[in-house]
């Protein structure tokens, strides 16, 4: 569905043109009134010249986001979780045309992480006034990430995290999960950052961090910024229960660097090998079996529009 009207928008505060507005939106996502809000709130803030896009699953949003650069938009709010916005990222990097995140989802780690409110005015206001800031992103074995991605026992968790549960119980739904899952089996590893060995060993678990909070509001990595140039890197060796649910639980207090089982660095370029293929995601999205990981970060890639460092 798309909708197309000409003139422009122009911020009152700083007289910059907003100009022609895309909206891409999952459509199966509830986020304050809905989409109908959305679209009355557009227009009450003077925004003419709107682009309408509506997919029901993520992975029909890159074509939408290509249509809407074709179309000459100026500007990209979508409306979705991690998973929607991920799709729109891969899709946008490398251009200049900005993003603005509207938080529909049952997981918003990235919005989260850059202060961006589940208030749909709020939002709407920082997608068409806020600052724009250069973030980077990851990129694993060809597509971007935003937030994180991870192999061996993260992919697993992610892939069974049941949706309800996640959206009831946020990061205790992970924790929960994790425990379903201390099987999570030993795989050889072998981990390069940047062109130097820095693990060799039995791992379950690899992780690659943009930001500091990931899946199911983990505080895993302190230091982690999206806008450093570098990513976060952790292996975790845990196996069995009691190992799983001593790190499990110091990564859900904030205490990942705490655990005997888990090593954290950071780099710009970090290959992995398993013994076995082991699945992997990216933004809490499964994909599929791999046993090499390339991984590197991609400074600036992305124009996302952020609440004022003020606010």
């Amino acid at each position: 569905m798309s909708t197309s009207i000409d003139s422009r928008a122009t911020d009152p505060a700083t007289a910059r043109p907003v100009g022609t507005v895309a909206v891409v939106a999952h459509r199966k996502k509830t986020f304050g009134g809905g989409l109908d809000e959305l679209r009355t709130t557009l227009i009450a803030a003077g925004v003419e010249h709107l682009l309408w896009y509506e997919v029901p699953k993520s992975r029909k949003a890159p074509k939408k986001i290509r249509t809407a650069l074709k179309k000459g938009a100026d500007l990209i709010l979508v409306w979705g979780g991690d998973g929607m916005v991920q799709r729109c990222a891969d899709t946008l990097a490398g251009s200049d045309v900005p993003m603005g995140i509207l938080p529909a989802g049952t997981a918003n780690l990235f919005a989260t992480n850059l202060g961006i409110p589940t208030d749909l005015p709020e939002a709407v206001r920082i997608g068409l006034h806020g600052r724009r800031r250069k973030l980077d992103l990851g990129r694993l074995n060809g597509e971007h990430f935003a937030v994180m991605a991870g192999a061996g026992f993260d992919g697993d968790l992610i892939r069974e995290a049941d949706r309800k549960l996640k959206g009831r119980l946020g990061r205790v739904a992970y924790v929960w999960t994790g425990l379903r899952h201390v099987r999570g089996e030993l795989v050889r590893t072998r981990i390069r950052v940047d062109g130097a060995d820095w693990f060799h060993g039995e791992a379950s678990c690899v992780l690659f961090g943009n930001v500091g909070t990931i899946t199911g509001g983990v505080p895993a990595f302190d230091d982690a910024r999206p806008d450093d140039g570098a990513l976060e890197v952790g292996v975790s060796t845990a196996s069995g229960a009691m190992d799983w649910a001593r790190t499990l639980g110091r990564m859900a207090a904030g205490r990942s660097e705490e655990s005997p089982f888990v090593r954290i660095t950071r780099g710009r370029k970090v290959t992995v090998r398993f013994a076995t293929p082991k699945t992997y995601e990216l933004d809490g999205g499964a994909r599929t079996r791999a046993k090499r990981l390339k991984v590197k970060v991609v400074p600036g890639a992305l124009t996302v529009c952020c609440p004022d460092p003020t606010a």
